[in-house]
């Protein structure tokens, strides 16, 4: 079988085309405090306040906008606990197309309401019961829909690339080199699209994914060089980067480009979602918190450095918020 082909800086700057007037240009954060107290310099790229409250608006609306008119006729299909979800449903409706999207019955109740509001219709599924992927492999034959996916796909990796699009244009407009950039790490569309654009600009630039313990397959397929499915996972608070395995696409891209997989606790990821509300005045959810916990907790070393930190997506319940921040150190 070949490689699927890897999008190239040229496939995210289109990407960036397409969603200008749609997207958010997100800004880049930092604390002067915060940086003293580190020892370094801490950007944050904050994709909670992204249209729909993560990042995964940019590839999906990559993806649908280059749908045919007969393709928007017949609708989509997506599979997704929650943020894809959103991003799917905003997309679909801009393109004026119908969106079905397979969503677990325990997804937080936030995800689930806003996907239903941007008029997707919502299939929910037992996550511990149902393969997500059959039950919409189901749907899209009955109903003739086209699969949008949530990380393994071209359109998809250059529409998250975005993010770094935009990264290495304000790291720029402040005259910065960044030392290295963590990036939340789910099925790795976020990362790899990121790192194709940040790597062009940024030859020494070093990258790490974070994810949570229990939920750590690109940390195990980084460090040995193949992907690795986890056959025995925790429950976790980061609902958003649940995937037992790393892309096939996202994976050879990652491989290349990433120089460790670093993995948080769950204590680190409630003490990062603290201090950005405290410090940034963002909320954010347990997921998109993991690369900024990496940093904070000191698994990717910041003093002496300037590290970049993606917020993937604040899209969390807020009693389940009020909850995690009652138990930050």
């Amino acid at each position: 079988m070949m490689d699927a082909p890897r999008p190239q800086l040229g496939d995210i700057q289109a990407a960036a085309g397409r969603l200008s007037g749609f997207a958010v240009r997100t800004p880049l954060l930092e604390s002067p405090l915060l940086n003293q107290q580190l020892g370094g310099r801490l950007l944050v790229k904050p994709e909670c306040l992204q249209l729909t409250g993560s990042f995964k608006f940019r590839g999906a609306f990559n993806k649908i906008s280059q749908l045919t008119p007969d393709e928007l006729e017949r609708g989509v299909i997506a599979f997704s606990s929650g943020n894809h979800a959103q991003g799917v449903a905003a997309a679909a409706h801009m393109k004026g197309t119908q969106a079905v999207i397979v969503m677990p019955k325990d997804a937080p109740r936030i995800k689930i309401d806003n996907t239903r509001a941007w008029g997707a219709e919502v299939v929910t599924y037992d996550r511990h019961g149902d393969d997500r992927e059959a039950v919409t492999a189901k749907l899209q034959a009955e109903r003739g829909l086209i699969l949008v996916p949530p990380f393994d796909d071209y359109d998809i990796i250059s529409g998250q690339g975005t993010v770094g699009l935009e990264i290495a244009d304000q790291c720029e407009e402040k005259e910065l080199v960044p030392d290295a950039v963590s990036v939340c790490c789910g099925g790795g569309g976020l990362s790899a699209g990121s790192a194709i654009a940040l790597s062009s600009r940024f030859e020494d630039c070093k990258f790490h994914t974070a994810e949570p313990e229990g939920w750590d397959d690109t940390a195990q397929s980084l460090a040995c060089g193949a992907r690795v499915r986890l056959e025995e996972t925790p429950a976790s608070i980061c609902d958003a980067l649940m995937a037992p395995a790393p892309g096939e696409q996202t994976f050879a891209i990652n491989r290349e480009l990433y120089n460790s997989g670093v993995v948080v606790s769950e204590q680190e990821v409630i003490d990062a979602m603290a201090t950005a509300l405290a410090i940034f005045k963002i909320v954010v959810e347990p997921g998109g918190a993991v690369a900024l916990a990496s940093v904070l907790s000191g698994h990717v070393p910041i003093e002496g450095r300037t590290v970049v930190a993606i917020v993937s997506g604040g899209n969390v319940d807020p009693e389940l918020f009020t909850q995690l921040l009652s138990r930050a150190s």
